[in-house]
């Protein structure tokens, strides 16, 4: 898609006009710029804006610049997108500090790899330093909210497109063992149906039952002047809602009367259940708790549910499925140092001075140049001696902990950036204990972007196989625990990563090969492990890899073979973690 950036002035020439004489300082626009791409406009006012393009009460633009073309999937946009809200909400516009150029810029950043003239996003400064504009800050900010943070009339606001982001938080599919699951398959998640469907005639009720051939249907049999159906009117809405992949249909005997003759329907109210395309069970009566048995019954018995949710395993099951991320932030002159002449390096400089805005206020940190960054990256840091590459690595995790910059290198091309790091520290011979352990950390904080984990479990995605191979040998470091613990804890942000995706989406993120490398590292590893913080963390990331796991797969077959369920009841810590994990091997 082309990307195009509309540039507006807010005070429709009057700044031209005017502003040598109030500030002492030539000022053509007061400049608001937007993203236009796929018909639509987006913009930061009111929050993270959406129109029609050209269809705010700013007007036409003054000027419409190309930026270039994004090869970016449309969801993968959105979802970078969602991220950006989390900065830039209506409660954190600053007319100066924090306005619709500085989102653009970083949105421009992410879409097309460079961001909005200088001219634009150095204007505030410039304001700012002359004398009449810091004594006018305050009026002009206010002044300047009706109209920068005005609502979109209704009729110029797009359809929202919907999303299925890896980072929702579908807390029945993931936590609870009530969900009907079968091996690889969660029916009650991506929905299909999810209401009662009305129907009236013979043609559109067979034209339903053959498209869900592969599920459960129930038909309500019902009518009008029908007393005792309203009984079981809200359990037969309850059900639709709660199993939507399951067809649920009403049918209106009275006006539909092909129907009770094709079914021969004698009374109401009467029930139907057809699993998989066969009729199951009829069965007449307005008994709410009979219809929920039967219903039940038949999605059971059509997707058996999965082993490991009859195991009593409450950690996994109710347990916290948040990253583990590594959030401290070193003093940065000390860090700095640590590098040398590298320090003097323009990229780095601007990447400390966005970790340091960033720690005291998210949205008055600017995006450096994230390309330049990344250039850097693969090209300097691992020529630096080998004792200090630690810092600029460093350096760069604590600036992962923003999903803008994260968002950003995962749907870098080829992941580069990240792949010549990690790569690195899995080929170097001997390689230094600190860079190891950041490099770890660096991978943990990629887990704070949906988007990453989005992106990382698309089948093919070189970064996960990356990872693991980074875990797996990172786990062999006998001498040093914490290089260990933080291995065990990627294992754990990665095997949930998955395991969301196989309960979320009815998928595997993750290869069957790349699971197998990564149980057979947490097994071998766990049979040695003394330290009981690394053996916690690795019952962890194991009992999420195989939790509910196919049967039949190379996984389970690989856990069996190695004797894991063994080795897991004899690990050496306190607590029910190790007999949970072991129930599901």
């Amino acid at each position: 898609m082309d990307v195009q950036l509309y540039v507006y002035d807010l005070t429709r020439g009057m700044a031209r006009a005017m502003s040598q004489q109030f500030l002492g300082t030539q000022i053509d626009a007061v400049y608001h710029t937007s993203l236009v791409f796929g018909n639509i406009e987006y913009f930061f006012g009111m929050g993270v804006q959406t129109c029609y393009p050209g269809s705010t009460h700013h007007g036409r633009p003054m000027e419409v610049v190309q930026m270039g073309t994004t090869h970016l999937p449309l969801e993968t946009i959105l979802q970078y997108l969602e991220s950006l809200k989390e900065v830039y909400s209506p409660e954190s516009y600053d007319l100066f500090a924090h306005n619709c150029n500085n989102f653009t810029n970083d949105f421009a950043m992410f879409l097309v790899g460079k961001g909005i003239p200088e001219h634009i996003t150095n204007l505030p400064k410039r304001v700012l330093d002359t004398p009449f504009g810091q004594m006018l800050k305050p009026q002009l900010d206010a002044g300047m909210r009706s109209v920068t943070q005005a609502p979109v009339p209704p009729q110029n606001v797009p359809r929202p497109a919907s999303t299925n982001g890896a980072g929702g938080d579908n807390v029945q599919a993931r936590n609870t063992p009530s969900g009907i699951t079968t091996n690889g398959m969660a029916p009650t998640t991506s929905a299909a149906y999810g209401s009662v469907l009305n129907v009236t005639s013979l043609s559109v009720l067979e034209k339903h039952l053959q498209n869900a051939s592969a599920t459960v249907a129930t038909i309500f049999f019902t009518s009008s002047t029908c007393g005792p159906c309203k009984v079981a009117y809200p359990m037969f809405d309850q059900l639709a809602g709660q199993y939507p992949q399951s067809l649920f249909i009403k049918v209106d005997i009275n006006s539909a009367r092909d129907v009770a003759a094709n079914y021969q329907i004698r009374a109401t109210p009467t029930f139907m259940t057809f699993s998989k395309g066969t009729k199951r069970d009829e069965w007449t009566g307005a008994d709410p708790n009979l219809l929920k048995a039967n219903v039940e019954s038949a999605i059971q018995q059509a997707f058996p549910p999965h082993p490991h949710t009859l195991v009593k395993a409450p950690t996994l099951q109710f347990g916290s499925l948040k990253s583990v991320t590594y959030a401290k932030v070193p003093p940065l002159d000390k860090l700095m140092a640590k590098l040398g002449e590298a320090a003097n390096d323009t990229e780095l400089v601007a990447l400390r001075s966005f970790i340091e805005k960033r720690n005291i206020q998210p949205q008055d940190a600017k995006l450096p140049d994230l390309k330049a960054v990344g250039n850097t990256f693969q090209s300097k840091i691992t020529s630096l001696p080998v004792e200090v590459r630690f810092a600029a690595v460093d350096l760069l995790r604590c600036a992962m902990l923003d999903t803008r910059v994260s968002g950003f290198f995962a749907e870098e091309q080829e992941v580069k950036t990240l792949s010549t790091l990690i790569r690195h520290v899995i080929d170097l011979e001997a390689c230094p204990h600190n860079l190891r352990l950041v490099t770890i950390h660096l991978a943990c904080n990629l887990f704070t972007s949906s988007l990453c984990v989005k992106e990382m479990m698309v089948p093919g995605n070189t970064l996960a196989t990356l990872l693991i191979q980074l875990i797996t040998s990172s786990l062999l470091d006998a001498s040093h625990p914490t290089s260990r613990v933080a291995s065990a804890s990627l294992a754990f942000d990665i095997s949930v990563a998955n395991y969301r995706m196989r309960r979320e989406e009815s998928r595997e993120g993750l290869s069957e090969s790349e699971q197998v490398e990564l149980a057979a590292g947490l097994v071998e590893t766990l049979s040695g492990e003394d330290n009981a913080d690394v053996t916690t963390a690795l019952l962890l990331a194991l009992g999420y890899l195989v939790y509910c796991a196919p049967q039949d797969g190379e996984l389970m077959d690989m856990i069996k073979a190695l004797d894991a369920k063994d080795t897991v009841s004899a690990c050496k810590t306190k607590g029910s973690l190790k007999k949970e994990v072991a129930g599901l091997l």
